[in-house]
């Protein structure tokens, strides 16, 4: 490995050569120093900050040797890299299609042979639809493998859930919380995911290398940003996804097309980074969709999937000659990788079509085949895998049956069934919670939610300004303005308790899949960092209407009033969550609890007195029927009878059930989260 590694270096030393050449400005001889920070510290070095942001100290060989020499500095690591082979063999894969009134399989991988090993950068390339994402799924433990027909091994061993702490699994869409910067974000996820072994210190130093490493840190005090959020740019971006996985020096890193929507300069840099990943003794595999020239001769092994089938298998280099040799050859100059999926989609415009081929055209039944002289795609799919069986398959798998240098020790390593949390629940808990906190502040508290509240409040103020309780009249005018409070704040937290899990349904699917935390860690962090931001605007609330409507000025009962809206508040979020986390889905979520917050509204207890006996339950489910009481028992020692006829009692009754209701909706969404499949397999 040490003379495929020197030859590496070689190639990216003259890579970055030429970036700086071609480069007129700053911003890509910046980029240029950025990658050379790379290299090293991914090999066991790493370049102190100012090396990576100031590229007057890079002006030559020997300054660059000597600032990397003097700047070197000892680097946290979670512990040293347990080299994988990753072999699969006839991994076959079919999903269930349902229709109205028949159910049918469709398979999508139809058995894919190949494997990588340590210090290697895998490329799957193929059309859309041709199953590299599946396989790639498959590969990374995202996709249980126990659904699909084959062998997949890692160090001669089946997977095992341990195997998640040893794997970085990198999606194509970039799942982060836009209101955190990226150093929050990179420390958050080390403190969560490193080992307990370490100290909270180390694990915010370790955040810090994977910063400087990955060239981030003119931007480590910006926030992600988002559809709405102006943040970092889509490489950044790209490279903080990529730094939450190597955070922990993962042995098996997989990639779902990193380069997508990326300028062919950052994509450069971002493939010349997973190969300087590769080198610290790394396994990598990654999709890749339509790479340049340059980029694809950088992979060291390529697996070239159409419609499911294996069209190729072995190193990148020898690609073209492999195809060259079946008769396909591009008749003009052509970039190698467009070349090879004008292929894999049976495109056979500007290449060589070889005689078979030719002679299944001449016997085609086509008119259209025969007129053009082009074989169909289906044909040219069929050629291409037979071809492969025919020359390359059976030797590709001799190869896979060789034993692997790989001891017994570094074997049992890979099948410890032990399983290990980054930090304790308490740690996990706190962390979350400060994590979501700092997320969330920014939509709740937003100017735009505490205008709508006070222009409410101020509102409803004037429409029951000085209100007299001594008349009938009065007095039915106050229970509207209580019947008004207690569904305003038992609708409000409904809606927005709702889409607390199913928006964050990808993060969550995404960092337990990894062990990242504990179900409960999450959902009581999740629970409680809601609070004090829910119970922050019907502070204002209250504060403003109770006085303008001149409700009863006491203390006593204008914080007892504060208390029991701050009890509906809780109880509502909990049947926001129960109906987000059932049902997973805002568009059905917000129709059902339309429907369900308008029955507890009309059988709260003021639009409709006699509601018949088969349907009365309801009422006692509503929180807005409790609240409602209550504030009537806070406001007025014997409710009148003026007051569509209610009587209270000392109003236990009602908090007891509050309570239950508070506890109750949150245990159900705790089980529902539960039993919900956020990661196959897990």
């Amino acid at each position: 490995m040490g003379k495929k590694g020197q030859i590496r270096k070689a190639r990216s030393a003259q890579l970055r050569v030429e970036l700086d050449e071609l480069s007129g400005g700053t911003s890509l001889s910046r980029a240029s120093s950025a990658s050379l920070g790379f290299s090293f510290s991914f090999t066991g070095f790493n370049a102190p900050i100012e090396d990576l942001t100031d590229h007057n100290h890079l002006s030559d060989d020997d300054n660059q040797a000597e600032d990397i020499e003097t700047g070197m500095r000892k680097k946290i690591i979670a512990e040293p890299t347990l080299p994988i082979h990753l072999k699969f063999q006839e991994v076959k894969y079919k999903v269930v299609v349902k229709g109205v009134t028949t159910t049918t399989e469709k398979p999508i991988l139809h058995g894919i042979t190949g494997s990588v090993s340590p210090g290697e950068v895998l490329a799957l390339m193929g059309p859309s639809g041709s199953g590299k994402t599946t396989l790639l799924s498959l590969l990374g433990g995202r996709i249980n493998p126990m659904l699909a027909e084959g062998s997949i091994t890692y160090n001669e061993t089946p997977y095992s859930k341990p195997l998640k702490r040893r794997i970085g699994f990198v999606t194509q869409d970039d799942v982060l919380f836009g209101h955190l910067t990226v150093k929050e974000t990179l420390t958050y996820a080390a403190l969560l995911r490193l080992p307990k072994t370490l100290t909270r210190n180390q694990k915010e130093e370790r955040a810090m290398d994977v910063i400087n490493e990955l060239g981030l840190e003119r931007c480590q005090d910006t926030m992600i940003g988002g559809s709405f959020v102006r943040g970092v740019s889509g490489g950044e971006r790209k490279r903080v996804c990529i730094g939450n996985e190597i955070i922990i020096n993962p042995s098996l890193l997989f990639l779902d097309e990193p380069t997508s929507g990326l300028d062919s300069t950052t994509a450069l840099r971002i493939i010349q980074m997973l190969h300087d990943i590769a080198e610290s003794g790394k396994t990598v595999a990654t999709t890749i969709h339509q790479p340049s020239s340059r980029l694809f001769h950088k992979f060291d092994k390529l697996i070239l999937l159409g419609k499911g089938s294996l069209l190729y298998f072995g190193k990148a280099s020898e690609a073209m000659a492999y195809f060259s040799s079946i008769g396909c050859s591009p008749v003009i100059a052509m970039n190698p990788a467009e070349f090879l999926l004008d292929l894999a989609n049976g495109n056979m415009n500007d290449i060589s079509i070889p005689s078979e081929l030719e002679d299944k055209v001449q016997m085609g039944n086509s008119e259209r085949q025969r007129r053009h002289g082009k074989p169909s795609p289906t044909d040219v799919h069929e050629y291409l895998v037979e071809a492969y069986e025919n020359r390359v398959a059976n030797k590709e798998k001799k190869k896979l049956l060789l034993p692997i240098p790989v001891n017994e020790d570094l074997k049992s390593k890979v099948q410890s069934p032990k399983r290990e949390w980054g930090a304790s629940w308490w740690e996990q808990y706190t962390i979350l919670f400060w994590r979501g906190l700092k997320e969330r502040k920014h939509d709740y508290l937003s100017w735009m939610r505490i205008t709508q509240v006070i222009a409410t409040a101020f509102i409803i103020g004037l429409l029951w300004w000085r209100s007299d309780n001594s008349t009938p009249i009065g007095l039915q005018d106050q229970a509207g303005l209580l019947f008004f409070i207690s569904v305003f704040w038992g609708f409000f937290p409904v809606f927005t308790a709702i889409f607390t899990f199913p928006q964050e349904r990808a993060m969550l699917k995404k960092e337990r899949a990894v062990d990242m935390y504990r179900l409960s860690a999450y959902f009581m962090a999740r629970t409680t960092s809601d609070l004090p931001l829910d119970l922050f605007l019907p502070i204002i609330f209250i504060t403003i209407v109770y006085f303008m409507a001149a409700l009863r000025l006491s203390a006593y009962c204008f914080f007892l009033s504060m208390l029991i809206v701050f009890l509906s508040i809780i109880a509502a979020q909990g049947l926001g969550q129960v109906i987000g986390a059932t049902l997973m889905d805002i568009k059905k979520a917000t129709t059902f609890a339309s429907v369900t917050i308008m029955t507890f509204m009309l059988s709260g207890g003021f639009f409709v007195n006699r509601v018949p006996v088969f349907i009365s339950w309801i009422r006692y489910l509503s929180f807005n029927y409790h609240t409602y009481r209550l504030l009537l028992r806070v406001q007025y020692d014997r409710v009148p009878p003026s007051i569509h006829g209610i009587t209270m009692g000392n109003g236990m009754t009602e908090v007891l059930t509050m309570i239950a209701m508070v506890f109750g909706y949150r245990l159900i969404a705790y089980i529902s989260l539960r039993r919900m499949k956020l990661q196959s397999g897990a």
